[in-house]
């Protein structure tokens, strides 16, 4: 399937079937269609039924402020592969409601949660439409154009303050103590009280007898602060003895708006910013922003730069998968030992991130058209030492620690199972979605760079358990070592950026989406250009946060510590789903 297909069979159809409810999208730089509110649900029901786009992977809020409206931008895909289908609808800006895609898709919940919650976008028929990053008692929805901060200096950088006229502002000594926050002109904070049930439920709804045998049933709070919950997330479980009947995810602890520092910052600010998202893989969140801007502009990079580049991706996919199955061991109950072995050889790839970017951790490496600065020749060798002899060999030792290993194999075996049907439909990607058996991966379905021209294998399962999100991603690991073999083999020589280094670029008006096989699923950035120095709208798909759509479904009906595991199966990172 190619984008011209959709453009031709598909439009005719609509326009048939729908007529003036759906229209392509003649704006300037822009791609998909317009679609009236009162159609989506109809539109999307038979995108989904009659054209096999089964997979909602990115639902994003757009405010348009001065313009009187907002639109919500879906990304669809199908499940076997293929290019994006764009739909939109927009919503009179003073009243943004349109219908809500749960019914047909329900990995929508927590990405129009975050619309409601960031832009006020209210989503008809939603089950549950509460904030889901802010706290409940927040004033305003942040991601508005016309939001303003206590902080507030301007709208874009870098500020004039800054540059040109170099003048250095602590924040803080012009908004003291006390002074430094803003309420509604009604809302005393003194007087504030709190709904007791949804702090302490956190949206739990049900709490109907399902069994013969009288229990009673009580809500447990897993988290904020728990080792086990993976940094700052709550598990609200409404539990039946050990076996858990209903859960609901709480985040937003970590909060930090990302997407509203991002629409302030300049294009080239938002690299490093990258970094912050998933920390454990700062490299793979470089890459899908630089495509996204790289499509706006224009740009392709040089041959060198893309080997590079899959380069750092893969070795960046290798030392994740090694992290999270360490700390997959802690959750069972290993302690530190696997996890050990893991950041040891972890450590040796951040050796080569020093080396190659300056930092091990934040490494700001790439740039629109190539990457920022080429790699020793010392240096290749070094990752030729890993790749050929060192990783390969503690990859084997590791797995035969594991794999067979009996206590492991009884707690992860037929636990948390998530069947393909169910993967699908609730968006989950990555190692989640292959392991219940849906062979699908970016790099195949709608490859990227240089990956078309590339040999291996998607790894996938077929239970759908812990147990074969874990051997799913220690085949990956395999998978990113046959890669890097063919890349360190095949690398041309020349240069690795389009053009000349730039302190300020230029991007057209419009808009794109650029999405990768990031190590923990489909990490996309969709970019609205306006023509100036900052993007108008910088969204994040995170595969952590829309990946925990899945976790009450894994969890119904297991026991408390099996839903320990089942969370560090997920292989969620609390930066990436808070951003």
């Amino acid at each position: 399937m190619t984008t011209s297909w959709i453009e031709t069979q598909l439009t005719e159809y609509l326009l048939e079937r729908f007529g003036e409810a759906v229209q392509p999208d003649s704006r300037p730089g822009y791609l998909g269609f317009l679609v009236a509110r009162n159609k989506l649900l109809e539109v999307c029901r038979s995108l989904r039924d009659e054209f096999g786009f089964d997979y909602l992977s990115s639902v994003t809020g757009v405010d348009y402020h001065p313009e009187p409206f907002m639109e919500v931008v879906y990304h669809f895909y199908k499940s076997t592969g293929g290019s994006a289908l764009v739909m939109k609808t927009q919503a009179p800006r003073d009243n943004p409601t349109v219908p809500s895609l749960c019914s047909l898709y329900p990995g929508a919940d927590f990405q129009e949660r975050e619309a409601w919650d960031l832009l006020g976008i209210r989503f008809e028929g939603h089950p549950d439409l509460r904030r889901i990053l802010m706290w409940e008692g927040f004033a305003g929805h942040p991601l508005r154009k016309d939001w303003r901060e206590p902080f507030f200096e301007e709208d874009a950088k870098p500020f004039k303050s800054r540059w040109p006229e170099g003048h250095f502002i602590r924040v803080e000594d012009n908004n003291p103590y006390k002074n430094n926050v803003s309420y509604p002109p009604d809302f005393d904070p003194g007087k504030w009280v709190p709904d007791k049930d949804e702090l302490l439920y956190g949206g739990l709804q049900s709490f109907e007898e399902d069994s013969e045998i009288k229990t009673e049933r009580i809500v447990v709070n897993l988290g904020p602060q728990h080792p086990s919950t993976h940094g700052v997330f709550r598990m609200v479980v409404l539990l039946e003895g050990e076996r858990v009947v209903d859960l609901k995810p709480v985040m937003g602890y970590l909060h930090r708006n990302h997407e509203k520092i991002g629409e302030r910052n300049t294009y080239l600010q938002n690299m490093p910013f990258t970094d912050r998202l998933d920390y454990i893989c700062s490299m793979s969140n470089n890459f899908g922003y630089a495509l996204a801007v790289e499509k706006l502009m224009g740009i392709q990079p040089p041959e060198r730069a893309e080997y590079i580049r899959v380069m750092m991706a893969e070795l960046t996919r290798f030392l994740n998968h090694m992290f999270s199955i360490g700390f997959l061991l802690n959750d069972l109950g290993a302690f530190f030992t696997p996890s050990l072995y893991a950041i040891e050889e972890r450590e040796l790839i951040l050796d080569i991130f020093e080396e190659v970017a300056g930092s091990r951790m934040m490494c700001n490496y790439f740039r629109f058209g190539g990457v920022a600065r080429d790699v020793p020749e010392q240096v290749l060798d070094k990752i030729k030492t890993l790749v050929h002899d060192r990783l390969p060999r503690k990859l084997d030792e590791f797995e035969r620690y594991l794999t067979h290993n009996e206590i492991l194999r009884s707690r992860c075996e037929g636990v948390g199972v998530l069947t393909p049907e169910q993967a699908i439909a609730l968006s989950v990607a990555g190692p989640v979605l292959r392991a219940s058996g849906v062979p699908y991966d970016v790099r195949r379905a709608d490859p990227y760079s240089i990956y078309e021209r590339l040999e291996f294998d998607v790894a996938y399962g077929i239970h759908g358990d812990i147990y074969d999100r874990y051997l799913v991603r220690i085949e990956e690991m395999r998978q990113s070592l046959r890669i890097l073999r063919q890349v360190l083999k095949d690398i041309p020589n020349g240069p690795v950026m389009a053009g000349k280094p730039q302190f300020q670029v230029r991007v057209p008006p419009g808009e794109a989406y650029g999405r990768v096989e990031g190590p923990k699923g489909e990490l996309g950035f969709y970019v609205v250009s306006n023509g100036k120095p900052n993007p108008w709208r910088y969204h994040v798909r995170a595969p952590s946060f829309i990946n925990l759509t899945s976790l009450k479904t894994m969890a119904h009906g297991a026991k408390v510590a099996d839903l320990v595991a089942i969370l560090g199966s997920i292989d969620i990172v609390l930066g990436e789903v808070d951003r």
